[in-house]
């Protein structure tokens, strides 16, 4: 147990003056009753109450004594234990282009995406995780953070539209290779998905590929998206009408990404094969960490209290009962 404000037990020092008062005080008392010759009360049997004359006094310093020490403030101390965790920093870009909504997953590609994605980072509590938004632009969701709530609760607001349409794989790369290089992780990693093939931005899939290489970021690779044709919901006329159109992925480019950064790429043409790629990527990226971990200290003042309130009342009874005087 510690003290946070320990300098409070110096009070204790002002109780040695008043005890050395009390005893001095009862010293010099004189008798109320004078009597010539007291061996006529020899034999009586001494009363109870002699023995508890100076209760009320005792009580009071140890009652006194337990307010300094709650002044005080007793705390629990920290407990501190090294273990090994297992931990490093991912950058989820995920493509948000408008063909993300077509159903060859369920309910629709980026949904299913943004599902297991959600599972995977419930999976990864000592992971710096962040998220990267792309389509014909780039920009971040949410920075690398270990407050998964939060990343979470971000992660509902993920929506196709939210920016300017079509497919910037090489923005996606570079805006989160820009949260990524000035990590001080061991292992970091970008796990990229996409539906499609680049045709928007400044920076081409490959040359973002070779910056994330510079900074030691793997890039792993997703293409997610059926074999052939894929039902596409169009508005028309305030009704939902479907039509197919191709699955067109650069799995060339893609695979090239992953092999330039050390990564590998993945095809996941449904659901459960999404869920097998994101299972197959926990598997690999996994890092031993030293930590320490600690508790956070706790006011123990409750029994102090507790056990001065009780004294207090119980110094109150005797003085007003049993050892009541009367002038």
């Amino acid at each position: 147990m510690v003290f946070a404000n320990i300098e409070y037990l110096f009070l204790l020092l002002l109780l040695i003056p008043y005890i050395v008062w009390y005893i001095l005080k009862h010293k010099k008392n004189n008798a109320t009753l004078q009597m010539s010759d007291t061996n006529i009360y020899s034999d009586i049997k001494k009363s109870y109450k002699i023995y508890l004359l100076h209760a009320p006094f005792i009580l009071r310093i140890i009652v006194l004594s337990l307010v300094i020490l709650i002044l005080a403030r007793p705390q629990t101390t920290n407990n501190w234990q090294n273990s090994e965790v297992e931990g490093i920093d991912i950058m989820l870009a995920i493509d948000v282009s408008t063909s993300m909504l077509a159903e060859d997953l369920k309910p629709n590609r980026l949904e299913a995406a943004k599902d297991v994605a959600a599972e995977f980072i419930s999976g990864r509590p000592n992971d710096n995780i962040g998220i990267t938004l792309f389509a014909g632009e780039s920009f971040t969701q949410c920075p690398l953070t270990v407050d998964h709530t939060v990343l979470l609760n971000l992660f509902q607001s993920i929506n196709s539209g939210i920016v300017e349409d079509g497919t910037a794989v090489g923005m996606g790369i570079a805006n989160a290779v820009s949260r990524l290089k000035d990590s001080k992780a061991k292992s970091k990693v970008i796990i990229l998905l996409t539906d499609g093939t680049n045709n928007k931005g400044d920076i081409s899939p490959l040359t973002a590929a070779d910056i994330a290489k510079s900074f030691g970021i793997r890039v792993y690779t997703i293409g997610v998206g059926t074999n052939g044709m894929a039902p596409y919901p169009l508005r028309v006329a305030g009704t939902i009408q479907y039509i197919n159109t191709p699955v067109e992925i650069d799995e060339k480019t893609l695979t090239q990404i992953a092999i330039t950064t050390n990564g590998n790429y993945f095809r996941a043409t449904n659901n459960s094969k999404l869920k097998e790629v994101y299972k197959e990527i926990d598997k690999l990226e996994r890092t031993k960490l030293n930590v320490k971990q600690y508790s956070k200290r706790h006011e123990e003042y409750q029994w102090f209290a507790l056990i001065a309130l009780l004294f207090l009342l119980l110094e109150f009874y005797l003085r007003n009962s049993i050892l009541k005087k009367i002038p």
